[in-house]
């Protein structure tokens, strides 16, 4: 089993950073599909809404809560432009992201660099930024990720039906291309037969030391501005066939999302 990686998840970020060519493959006539898998999941992205679809909307400010069982909590504004895949986020509490620093800190990628600012002067020390890394294209990801499954150098692989609370799910394994047999990243979605929609997929993140051991994100989605955004996530570890431990659940909100909201490159320069 091969498992998610933030270098595959960086690289891919910045590979497809000031361009347009994911939304342009997606234009494509997509009748030709590697196998049953992708079809599925071609469908799903239909439902929920393609890149295209995304792109259009040009940019999106939320918030953004993340609460783990300890009732530690990071609380802050996120803003992202699609072409180039510009981020950053303001963070007003950030109990588990840098908490050595006291006040309001910001994280930005402008297409070129990362930065970390806190209480409005930029932070040089290299110690800091690794978690900046992390951040920025992981938030990006998670909230672009269901039009992303039709980017360019994915693999699909369908991997049967299994019924969990009387839903029937369709099981796809999605796996990114990769060079010298490298760890790539890896979800295994439960795709809803009769919504479409991925009600929940496993995921590993080697980087915290979860390698072997999945978690589970059980979604929620709301329909915003025609696109049905996964605004509410949960999340623990879980077994390959999505049996989920005793340990408590981490709650993920996105709230007060706006898209189209008129920002530049500017807005996200240190």
């Amino acid at each position: 089993m091969k498992i998610i990686t933030f270098t595959t998840i960086l690289s891919l970020f910045l590979l497809s950073c000031g361009s347009n060519e994911n939304a342009k493959t997606q234009e494509q006539p997509t009748k030709d599909f590697q196998n049953k898998g992708h079809e599925i999941v071609h469908n799903m992205v239909q439902k929920v809404g393609n890149y295209n679809t995304l792109h259009k909307k040009k940019d999106v400010v939320y918030t953004y809560t993340y609460q783990t069982p300890d009732g530690k909590k990071d609380i802050s504004t996120e803003k992202y432009m699609f072409n180039g895949e510009l981020s950053s986020g303001t963070y007003h509490t950030h109990e588990r992201t840098l908490p050595e620093l006291e006040g309001e800190i910001e994280q930005g990628y402008d297409g070129k660099e990362f930065w970390l600012k806190h209480n409005d002067t930029i932070v040089t020390d290299d110690k800091l930024m690794p978690k900046v890394k992390f951040n920025r294209p992981t938030n990006f990801y998670w909230f672009a990720m269901m039009p992303k499954l039709l980017d360019d150098g994915l693999k699909y692989e369908y991997i049967g039906e299994q019924t969990i609370n009387s839903n029937t799910y369709d099981i796809v394994k999605v796996s990114f291309e990769t060079k010298n047999d490298k760890p790539t990243d890896i979800y295994q979605l439960f795709i809803n037969k009769k919504t479409l929609l991925v009600d929940q997929f496993l995921f590993t993140v080697a980087d915290f030391g979860v390698i072997e051991t999945p978690f589970l994100m059980v979604l929620e989605y709301e329909t915003i501005d025609g696109l049905l955004i996964p605004t509410h996530r949960k999340y623990k570890k879980s077994t390959w066939k999505a049996d989920v431990s005793n340990d408590p659940w981490i709650n993920v909100t996105w709230t007060d999302i706006k898209f189209n909201t008129g920002l530049t490159k500017e807005d996200f320069k240190k």
